[in-house]
């Protein structure tokens, strides 16, 4: 590292100081989604392949959860794997796969964070639904923050599998259909997705430029500010990330009205 990037890395540390120092922490979002985008093109920006790109993005992510910890956030939705991703070739979809599984082991063996699972678990292979399953299990009684797992996740999905749900949650107590026509509300819909009694994200950020959602939790970000962010997930600091937090303490959430 040379001498000019010695001195861009202090003034960014100081400045990140400044930020997190002016931060009010009653202001701070209790729910953050990320969509963690732009493995692939941080990869092909640096000359390597996208696998490497997954791993480094891998990396970043106990590093935020840090950060998250440090200004009283309370649940994270990390978005690692939608159910388009399964179209992709196989030379890069088996590592991901592995790479994710790691993820899911790693945060559960650190010892700080509540691992829950959301998506659709059937279309994961069986080696990851049971590392879910033991993550699940194995942080249930920790007092951290919540971290959701977004694999095999798609908004539509969700609702389509909440509707489900409550279809068969109707049969099951005898609820006939036309009681249970007349009886769904919004609010029931709410407690059969897969965040379930969950609060709804305060914000969402999404690295790498792109401005949209993609599908990332249609029904729960309805009222959610969006932080759309230039530099791709691998590369994200915390100096964005707290400006990320800073943007939306100066909103004023109006909430339709």
């Amino acid at each position: 590292m040379n001498l000019r990037d010695k001195l861009r890395g202090l003034l960014v540390r100081l400045y990140a100081r400044r930020v997190e120092g002016h931060l009010d922490h009653a202001q701070v979002p209790k729910h953050i989604g990320v969509i963690m985008d732009g493995n692939r093109r941080w990869a092909k920006a640096s000359g390597s392949s996208a696998v490497h790109g997954h791993r480094a993005g891998a990396e970043k992510i106990e590093e935020f959860l840090g950060w998250c910890t440090e200004t009283d956030v309370e649940v994270v939705t990390l978005w690692l794997l939608s159910t388009d991703n399964f179209e992709r070739p196989q030379e890069e979809l088996v590592p991901l796969l592995g790479i994710i599984e790691d993820v899911v082991r790693t945060l559960a063996a650190d010892g700080r964070w509540r691992v829950h699972h959301v998506g659709t678990p059937d279309l994961l292979p069986s080696q990851m639904q049971t590392a879910l399953k033991e993550a699940e299990e194995a942080t249930a009684h920790i007092d951290g923050i919540l971290v959701n797992v977004a694999i095999g996740y798609g908004g539509r999905q969700e609702i389509a599998d909440a509707v489900r749900s409550m279809l068969h949650d109707a049969q099951d107590k005898g609820v006939s259909m036309e009681d249970l026509a007349e009886s769904v509300d919004v609010e029931m819909i709410g407690r059969h997705l897969y965040t379930g009694a969950q609060p709804d994200p305060d914000l969402v950020i999404r690295t790498s430029g792109e401005q949209r959602l993609s599908g990332f939790m249609l029904w729960q970000t309805a009222h959610s500010e969006y932080y759309f962010c230039e530099v791709f997930w691998p590369a994200f600091r915390k100096v964005d990330f707290l400006r990320a937090l800073r943007d939306y303490a100066a909103r004023h959430r109006r909430y339709g009205g």
